[in-house]
């Protein structure tokens, strides 16, 4: 499994702890200094049968500041990937790949269904 984490994030903490409490093998992922390509975020995203809205941080400043909540809507599938792999901090994050799932965010029961 690939877990994707921004270590200051007190939730990436929380699912990293969770991960490693139920002996979960992975591989950690710094999200800025590795931010995901576009080619991973199309693949995941399709993988995923989520909408792309989940894999961006709509909580992040970042999001707040470039006004993501308006502009979104407007943009087409490519340009909101393309704009995903620009910048780590606009990920949601946690992000959890597995060979037969992807989840973005940390909720203990959606974790627990897959592992």
């Amino acid at each position: 499994m690939l877990f994707i984490e921004y270590p200051k994030c007190s939730t990436c903490k929380k699912a990293k702890a969770w991960l490693e409490a139920h002996g979960a093998e992975f591989t950690d992922r710094h999200i800025i200094e590795e931010n995901p390509t576009a080619e991973e975020l199309t693949k995941w995203y399709k993988k995923s049968g989520l909408p792309l809205k989940r894999f961006f941080n709509t909580s992040g400043m970042k999001y707040k500041e470039l006004q993501l909540k308006d502009k979104l809507p407007k943009m087409s599938e490519e340009e909101q990937i393309t704009l995903l792999a620009t910048d780590g901090m606009l990920v949601k994050r946690p992000l959890l790949i597995g060979d037969e799932f992807i989840i973005p965010g940390f909720k203990e029961k959606e974790w627990e269904s897959v592992l």
